[in-house]
């Protein structure tokens, strides 16, 4: 053996692990992710935002070699991208190419994660992308989105999943060049990262990738201890005040399940029968828009599930170590806000004393056995959730759920509910003008009738008698009204 085949293997045998998820295939289509198990959780205190600026630079920025207006020349012809998302534990770095491009895009995507090239002009506008995402996308134009970030933030108080991952507006202002480059050291490591290829790539591609990534730092695991969320002794109400139209309701309370929970798959078709996302044939969406035609959608979660508005299935890799069950109700005309309000209530308490029915349950079961594989429909997305079962610690998530629900029965589904859901004991956060107003009706628990535009069925007309004046008992120092311009600043 010549002495550069003895360097070579002594290189290759001593490079640092990496876990390296691959999907070899026919699709000329090259799928990349790389994972790393950091995220928001690992921002100073004073720094929120900090992972997500950082991110953002290497995505979003030039490398050593070339500026960002040469890696968008380069990138284009291709129709091609370098997306990034930073949520509390996972960021994730990913993109797609044709394998005619694989060279040239495998180039640029490396260059940008393993030589950032830390350039004043890309941080300005990096930056100035960021703050607008927190005051104009998120707080001035998505009712919606900012309802459940502010819940999750107060569910979460002095909690590490506390702050917006996005950052605030002052954090942002005061986050420096050196602080980024600092926890790019710290925390986009090997003992963080996963890969994830799939597609028709080349023989020795993924050992390739593996190599050169090797120039990463070893590292160690940015895992953050994690305390209990804090304990919710009553109901609590946050209106935001904002100049708005309608009325965005969310509400809910943090669980201790997640996917590797054996109670994961129980909770699943409770939740999927009670809302699941963008499905007509939820409990919430048939009792509240179907038959009353009160707004758009309502839908509940056991998972994290952000951009609702413009997606029906969830991302991947938004790993979380906590969840909360979450109530979304979309939206609302002002007048019959705090009657929405109550009846989601009164089905959450129908959920809790009464469950679903056992033809309700084998129903959905049923459904989630085969509509699972719908989560599967793109490589991108099933090569998102391999590296989620690899955190979650769980087999591939199909054949997980798919093997779960042929042993599950009924009672399973009963106790998840009552061990894990409650009606009371929640935060509930409501995005609105007229919060004054609002606040006072809420206090005063005065009756808040239904009047339609068409007669309804006779047990509707007698369920909303009881629905309008369901007590909600809130005494004054329950009830908080934040003006939208203090959120997240």
């Amino acid at each position: 053996m010549n002495k550069l085949a003895l360097s070579l293997l002594l290189m290759t045998a001593t490079l640092p692990a990496m876990d390296v998820v691959a999907m070899p295939g026919q699709s000329p289509l090259i799928q990349f992710r790389f994972v790393f198990r950091a995220g928001s959780v690992n921002d100073p205190k004073d720094r929120p935002g900090l992972a997500s600026l950082t991110a953002s630079m290497l995505s979003s920025g030039g490398t050593k070699t070339m500026t960002y207006q040469q890696v968008l020349d380069t990138l284009y012809p291709m129709a091609a991208r370098v997306a990034t998302n930073v949520d509390k534990e996972m960021i994730v770095f990913s993109g797609t190419t044709h394998v005619d491009n694989l060279e040239v895009y495998y180039s640029v995507i490396r260059d940008m994660l393993l030589n950032p090239g830390w350039r004043e002009d890309d941080l300005k506008r990096v930056r100035d992308d960021q703050k607008n995402a927190v005051r104009l996308a998120l707080r001035e134009n998505n009712d919606e989105e900012l309802g459940k970030e502010v819940l999750y933030s107060l569910l979460y108080a002095g909690h590490p999943y506390e702050q917006l991952s996005l950052g605030t507006l002052s954090s942002l202002d005061a986050i420096t060049m050196a602080e980024m480059k600092a926890f790019y050291a710290a925390h986009l490591t090997h003992a963080n990262l996963t890969i994830g290829i799939a597609g028709k790539y080349p023989a020795g591609f993924v050992e390739r990738v593996r190599k050169d990534f090797a120039a990463l730092p070893k590292g160690k695991p940015s895992t953050v201890k994690l305390p209990p969320p804090p304990p919710l002794k009553d109901t609590r109400v946050t209106i935001v005040q904002k100049k708005t139209r309608a009325v965005a309701i969310s509400f809910g309370y943090p669980i201790d399940v997640t996917r590797n929970d054996p109670d994961f798959p129980a909770l699943l078709v409770a939740n999927t029968w009670f809302g699941a996302h963008r499905s007509s044939g939820g409990n919430l969406y048939q009792r509240m828009r179907e038959i009353r035609g009160l707004n758009y959608g309502d839908y509940s979660y056991i998972e994290y599930f952000p951009n609702g508005m413009f997606q029906f299935e969830p991302s991947p890799n938004l790993y979380r170590r906590g969840q909360i069950f979450q109530v979304w109700i979309r939206p609302v005309e002002p007048p019959t806000a705090h009657f929405a309000l109550r009846l989601g209530l009164f089905e959450l308490d129908r959920l809790v004393d009464k469950g679903l029915s056992e033809t309700d349950f084998e129903t959905t079961r049923d459904f989630l056995a085969l509509n699972v594989n719908l989560l599967m429909k793109t490589k991108s997305a099933e090569l998102g959730y391999a590296i989620d079962s690899k955190a979650y610690g769980i087999p591939e998530y199909t054949s997980y759920i798919q093997s779960a629900l042929k042993k599950l029965t009924y009672d399973d589904v009963k106790k998840a509910i009552r061990k894990h859901l409650r009606k009371d004991r929640m935060q509930i956060v409501i995005i609105s003008d007229n919060a004054e107003d609002l606040k006072e009706r809420l206090l005063s628990d005065a009756p808040s009738p239904m009047k339609y535009n068409s007669p309804k069925p006779d047990d509707i007309v007698e369920e909303d008698k009881i629905v309008s004046t369901k007590k909600l008992g809130f005494k004054p120092e329950q009830v908080t009204i934040v003006a939208v311009e203090q959120v997240f600043r």
